[in-house]
């Protein structure tokens, strides 16, 4: 199945981001408050966000198209450098009146010290030039897969499912918020523990959160409902089945952008013909090798290949 990998093409949308690393060396006490003093060494920039999620499609050897907004500033042609040194198509709408989303990680003695923030919505006029590209672009994609983080770049999403359902093209959706009426029609969302929570509420007992899944999933018609239950695997809620997936056991390092792991090795294993239970045992796979990395990282075909 892995060698089918390369002739899947995978088309991301959503918002993308500048995942920006200062590491440093922590030695002492600032003066001025109790908080460690980093005296920064070096500087790395990923790709974060949908971009973090295309950057996994493409690890694992898909033919990987990414859409989205930037802005006119250094973050947004850092991120369209790295996509390209990536391989990775980018149709990155450029935006100027906002800044490239940001995320500042400072870094010191291998611990995350501090995030900082910078983001602007995008404007409504750019968004619906990305629309108009999007109709184009879903026409040479095998699967689309849409990555919500709440920063604004998929206000029409709902639009976005129902021209790729009436392409006939699955859709997969990293959900955001507590609105999931907007993912209707999509054929498999992908939440967090935390993010079910927030839109079902809690349960108690396996039992309750399969029917909740159950309900949900008939609500908003979907194929299938995929839930990533931390150190306790993930679980699928298909009409026809629930398959359960226990987490691979490995040495946690950093959990940051392993739900985007999960959802490109999803889409990706999907658009090459596996069945949803073996695409969800590849995914678990991936997101075991992905948080014994730091920060946002990806997990390769090969490493893959290693770990079955």
């Amino acid at each position: 199945m892995l060698d089918k990998l390369s002739q899947v093409r995978l088309l991301v949308v959503g918002d993308v981001m500048l995942d920006r690393y200062w590491f440093g060396d922590v030695s002492r006490i600032s003066p001025e408050a109790p908080v460690p003093v980093v005296k920064v060494e070096r500087e790395e920039n990923r790709l974060g966000g949908a971009a973090n999620v295309a950057r996994n499609a493409a690890a694992l050897g898909a033919r990987t198209a990414l859409l989205s907004v930037v802005g006119d500033d250094d973050a947004g042609r850092t991120l369209q450098r790295l996509l390209d040194e990536g391989q990775i198509s980018a149709g990155l709408h450029v935006d100027r009146d906002i800044d490239t989303i940001v995320k500042l990680r400072v870094i010191g003695r291998q611990q995350q010290l501090l995030r900082i923030d910078f983001e602007t919505p995008p404007s409504h006029e750019i968004l619906q030039a990305k629309l108009a590209e999007y109709e184009r672009r879903v026409a040479d994609a095998d699967v689309v897969l849409l990555s919500d983080y709440g920063k604004g770049g998929l206000t029409h999403i709902s639009e976005m499912i129902r021209i790729a359902r009436a392409a006939g093209k699955p859709v997969l959706v990293d959900p955001k918020g507590d609105d999931w009426a907007k993912y209707a029609g999509a054929t498999v969302i992908t939440p967090n523990r935390s993010e079910l929570k927030q839109v079902v509420g809690s349960w108690h007992s396996d039992e309750e959160l399969a029917s909740k899944a159950r309900a949900l999933r008939e609500q908003l018609g979907l194929e299938a409902l995929l839930v990533t239950r931390s150190e306790e695997g993930m679980t699928l809620f298909a009409a026809a089945e629930t398959h359960h997936q226990p987490t691979v056991a490995r040495e946690v390092y950093d959990v940051s952008g392993a739900g985007d792991t999960v959802i490109a090795t999803l889409a990706v294993m999907h658009g090459a013909g596996a069945d949803w239970a073996e695409a969800v045992r590849m995914a678990t796979l991936a997101a075991g090798i992905v948080v014994g990395k730091l920060g946002t990282a990806v997990v390769s075909r090969e490493e893959l290949a290693a770990a079955l």
